[in-house]
C-alpha cells in the first residue's frame, strides 16, 4: 500500500529528533511530583495557598535553555498550564491564577525569548484536565471555551512556535472534547505548528483526530509506525522522565543511568520517533544539578558520535545483533549504531580480557566504498562474500580510554 509524504511541518518535526521535556509549576515547591494536589488528597484552598509562596529565579529561561542547548536538543516544551490549573503565561484576564498575578512575570514570554536567543524552538504543553476551575466538572462546555480561549492567547501572543503538546483527554474518555474546534484556533493563528494530544499510558501510539501530527509514547519504547495506507503521514514521539517523576521529587533517587539514556535516544531513532526527555525544575525554575550534569553528558555523545541522530531515517539495509541498526540520511550514506562493544586492552586491566572486540555484520548488497568511525575517522575493514556477494564488515572495539556506549560508523555506498 502506499505510504503518504510527510508535510513539511512533521518532517521538520522528525529532524528535531531530541527535545526537552520540562514540569514545572507551583507544586514544585513541594518536591513531590506533579500530581501531589490530587495523589496526596490536598484540599483545592490549602493547595493554591501555594501561589504566595511561588517565587522564581530572574534568569530561570535562560539557564533552563542553556542547558537544553548544551545537551544537544533542538525543542523544549514546557507546561505552560498542568492540571492544578496555574498558568505561567498572562491569561488576559480569562484568570487570576497565574503568574503575573502571583510575581508580576509572564514567565511564557521570557521561555519563548530565551528559545529564541539560542535558537531552540518552544512548544508549550497545555493540560486538557483541570483541577483549578470549577466549571470542569460543573459545565463542559463553557470549560472547553475557556481551554480554547487559553490556548488562543499562547498561538497570538508569543509569535512563532513549535507546537502545543495536549495532555488529559484520558481523564473524561466518553466526553466530546470539541478537538476540532481546539484545533482550528491553533491553525488559525500558528499553520505550521505541530499538534500533539496524548493518550496516556494504555494507549501508547494511538492516532486520533485528523489534525495530530505526532503520536506519543509515553515512558515506554516507541514502536515503528505503519503508515501503510494512512490518509495522512503522522510522526511519533517517545516522552520520558529521567527518574520517576515529571515533576521534581526531592527524595526520588532512581534515576536512570546514562547508558540506558542513549540507548533510548538512539532506539527513538531506530524507529523514526523523536525523544523528549525531561527535566523536573527547582521551585524557582532551576535545572537541578544531577539533572543538568546527565543532559552535559549526553550532549557530549551526540558531538562525538551523533552525526546522524537529527536527520538519520529508518531503513532495514541492515540488521546487526540485538539492538544494533542503520539510520539512511541519503541514497548513499548509512549510519551503524553498534552496541556492546568492549573496550580492548591488556585483560589485567579490562574486564573481560584482552582482544579486539570486534563484531561481525553482515547484509548489505550494496558494494561499499568506505566505512569509518564517526568518533575517530578509523577505517574499518570490509570483505564481500564471494557466494552471496554481499557486503560484511568488523566493528572493531573502543580504543583503551574509551566507552561511548553505542558507536556509530559512517558508510559510504557506491
Amino acid at each position: 500500500m502506499a505510504v503518504p509524504m510527510p508535510i513539511k511541518r512533521i518532517a521538520d518535526f522528525e529532524n528535531l529528533g531530541f527535545g526537552m521535556f520540562v514540569h514545572w509549576g507551583l507544586y514544585s515547591q513541594v518536591g513531590k511530583g506533579e500530581w501531589y494536589q490530587a495523589l496526596h488528597s490536598v484540599p483545592k484552598a490549602q493547595y493554591e495557598e501555594l501561589v504566595k509562596t511561588f517565587q522564581v529565579a530572574p534568569d530561570y529561561a535562560e539557564n533552563m535553555v542553556k542547558v537544553a542547548k548544551e545537551a544537544g536538543m533542538k525543542y523544549i516544551v514546557l507546561t505552560t498550564r498542568h492540571h492544578d490549573g496555574f498558568s505561567l503565561f498572562d491569561t488576559k484576564g480569562l484568570s487570576t491564577y497565574d503568574a503575573p498575578h502571583a510575581i508580576g512575570r509572564d514567565l511564557i514570554r521570557e521561555y519563548v525569548e530565551a528559545c529564541n536567543k539560542y535558537e531552540i524552538i518552544p512548544f508549550f504543553y497545555h493540560t486538557t484536565l483541570d483541577w483549578h476551575e470549577a466549571s470542569f466538572n460543573e459545565d463542559f462546555k463553557t470549560y472547553l471555551k475557556y481551554l480554547r480561549d487559553s490556548v488562543e492567547i499562547l498561538c497570538s501572543e508569543y509569535g512563532k512556535i513549535g507546537g502545543l503538546w495536549f495532555d488529559g483527554n484520558w481523564s473524561k474518555p466518553h466526553e466530546d472534547w470539541e478537538e476540532d474546534a481546539l484545533y482550528a484556533v491553533i491553525r488559525k493563528h500558528q499553520p505550521d505548528a505541530i499538534i500533539v494530544n496524548n493518550t496516556g499510558l494504555s494507549h501508547r501510539g494511538e492516532k486520533g483526530n485528523i489534525e495530530i501530527d505526532s503520536v506519543t509514547f509515553e515512558q515506554g519504547r516507541p514502536s515503528r509506525m505503519n503508515q501503510d495506507g494512512a490518509t495522512k503521514y503522522v510522526a511519533s514521539e517517545m516522552c520520558q522522565t529521567l527518574n520517576d517523576h515529571w515533576g521534581i521529587g526531592n527524595n526520588d533517587f532512581n534515576y536512570k543511568s546514562l547508558p540506558e539514556i542513549i540507548e533510548t535516544l538512539c532506539y527513538s531513532r531506530r524507529m523514526g520517533a523523536n525523544y523528549l526527555l525531561n527535566v523536573g525544575l527547582e521551585a524557582d525554575g532551576t535545572v537541578p544539578g544531577i539533572q543538568a550534569a546527565m543532559l552535559k553528558e549526553v550532549g557530549k555523545w551526540i558531538k562525538l558520535e551523533g552525526e546522524a541522530i537529527y536527520h538519520g531515517r529508518p531503513c532495514d539495509d541492515l540488521s546487526g545483533e540485538g539492538l544494533d541498526f542503520m539510520l539512511r540520511t541519503d541514497d548513499h550514506t548509512l549510519y551503524a549504531f553498534i552496541h556492546h562493544l568492549k573496550v580492548t586492552g591488556d585483560s589485567n586491566v579490562v574486564v573481560g580480557g584482552s582482544g579486539s572486540g570486534m563484531k561481525n555484520f553482515i547484509g548489505l548488497d550494496r558494494a561499499i566504498e568506505s566505512i569509518e568511525w564517526v568518533d575517530n575517522k578509523e577505517p574499518l575493514r570490509v570483505i564481500q562474500d564471494t557466494d552471496t556477494k554481499l557486503m560484511s564488515f568488523y566493528a572493531t572495539g573502543f580504543p583503551y580510554g574509551t566507552n561511548t556506549v553505542v558507536r556509530v560508523a559512517k558508510i559510504k555506498l557506491k
